[in-house]
């Protein structure tokens, strides 16, 4: 087993023999002494403990995981307690390890196929299909560097970029009336949190104008503009406009909130003054990694952007648009792969679906398998209003469904809890899509939830996922 919970010996490197004669020492003058060679630092990687994707993200002490490695490279039948790893649940976990990267390989398949397994594996073996577990309050993907457990590599880590994306934020109705004269009030308690992915997004659902008539009577939302600034302040980077509210007051007032972004130098996408601005793509560079975003809407209400009028990037399909309209997956799936030639990472961001079910549409999961194929990493979406499933189609992870970041829906459960996911990369790779639990409060402030709380609502998520996001 390769293996180790420290670095390996440094290696030592010399230069090549000279094919010159040195020069003849002088009697009187000592020969000088031959230099040392600097030594060559070995490579590392952290050492990590990955569990099925439906497992709680959890911290396990030190001391703990350190004993694991010791004792399961001489026990090949090793057993400990789920409670000793911070996992909820009786039953005992099963240790394996892997001696090579093939073996690795093979370990994580089984571990996508029983959630009773704990392999300990080279990070570089590991993708988003599985869990890591921290270890000493340290993540092993995020912050690689100061994790505690390490393995030797054939290279150093690729540099780690993190991102952040939650579901439909509604900042105007009664959000904004318990709001007050703050209005992110209801953002402020996740904002630390927002903020400190380096890239942040979500889906800004509703209008920054109502200068005209309300397209939706009672169901049109518009919001103060001086949350503009308030969503940086949050740790906003860029904003889906791809909704059906975003055109809730009319041309004008759509053109208002497109022109209050650009002011405020916010990015967006899934909307525009046309369908050029409506299909235009934002990139992002973090560590040298390019990262592309796209937004799709499906649902209706706001127009369709055309070359003459604003609205959004329009992929008509069930429930509310009628069926799968193949041109515009066409014309989607052609922008998508134009975008993944020049990126490193593609994330789509479509508004979708049926609303109050966790079961995604048939038309989903088709509409996702063909952004994947087209090149999106990951697909992320929102407007059921309720959690959904994931899956993945290749190498991609398919997200349904976030539920409700922020929103005045206070007459069922389900619409007054959600999940964001904190994605981590490795250069182009996606390592980790990791949901986060919350619930919102009495004035509608999300709040991270753990325990049984985070449980029941995860559970609502994997109940209609597929392929490693089945719980076994």
């Amino acid at each position: 087993m390769a293996s180790q919970t420290s670095p390996p010996p440094p290696t030592t490197s010399s230069a090549p023999p000279s094919t010159e004669s040195p020069p003849a020492a002088s009697p009187s003058t000592p020969p000088s002494p031959t230099p040392t060679p600097t030594p060559t630092p070995a490579a590392t990687q952290p050492l990590v403990l990955a569990v099925h994707a439906t497992r709680t993200t959890a911290d396990v002490p030190t001391d703990v995981a350190r004993d694991l490695v010791r004792r399961s490279a001489r026990d090949d039948d090793l057993r400990v307690r789920w409670a000793d790893l911070e996992q909820p649940g009786g039953g005992r976990a099963e240790i394996r390890t892997a001696a090579s990267a093939e073996a690795a390989e093979d370990l994580l398949d089984d571990v996508r196929d029983d959630d009773g397994i704990v392999a300990i594996v080279p990070a570089a073996a590991v993708d988003a299909t599985v869990r890591v577990l921290t270890v000493g309050g340290r993540h092993p993907l995020r912050d690689p560097a100061r994790y505690p457990l390490e393995t030797a590599a054939a290279e150093r880590p690729a540099e780690v970029t993190t991102m952040t994306i939650v579901g439909d934020v509604m900042l105007g109705r009664r959000v904004a009336s318990v709001s007050g004269d703050d209005p992110i009030r209801t953002l402020r308690p996740t904002a630390k949190r927002l903020a400190s992915a380096e890239i942040t997004a979500g889906n800004l659902e509703g209008t920054l104008s109502d200068d005209g008539s309300p397209t939706q009577g009672g169901d049109s939302f518009s919001a103060d503009p001086e949350i503009v600034d308030g969503l940086e302040l949050a740790g906003f980077d860029l904003v889906s406009l791809a909704n059906n509210h975003v055109g809730d007051y009319g041309q004008r007032a759509l053109r208002q909130t497109l022109a209050e972004l650009r002011d405020a130098d916010l990015p967006y996408v899934g909307a525009g003054r046309d369908l050029d601005e409506a299909r235009k793509p934002v990139v992002f560079t973090r560590d040298g990694v390019r990262i592309g975003f796209l937004g799709t809407d499906s649902i209706g209400e706001t127009p369709a952007a055309t070359a003459e009028r604003a609205g959004t990037n329009r992929l008509n399909m069930p429930p509310r648009t009628g069926p799968l309209n193949s041109e515009q997956l066409d014309r989607v799936t052609g922008d998508i792969e134009k975008l993944s030639s020049r990126v490193d990472v593609v994330v789509v961001i479509p508004h979708w679906g049926t609303q109050y079910t966790h079961v995604p549409e048939a038309s989903q999961r088709r509409a996702a398998k063909a952004f994947a194929d087209a090149g999106a990493d990951l697909v992320i979406g929102g407007h059921p209003h309720w959690v959904q499933g994931w899956e993945t189609s290749g190498d991609s992870v398919i997200v349904h469904s976030l539920g409700n970041f922020v929103f005045d829906m206070d007459f069922q459960t389900k619409t007054m809890e959600g999940i964001l996911v904190e994605i981590v990369l490795w250069g182009d790779q996606v390592k980790a899509v990791e949901p986060v639990p919350y619930e919102l409060d009495s004035r509608f402030v999300p709040r991270v939830v753990e325990g049984d709380e985070a449980e029941r609502i995860l559970d609502d998520v994997w109940s209609t996922s597929r392929g490693p996001y089945d719980q076994p």
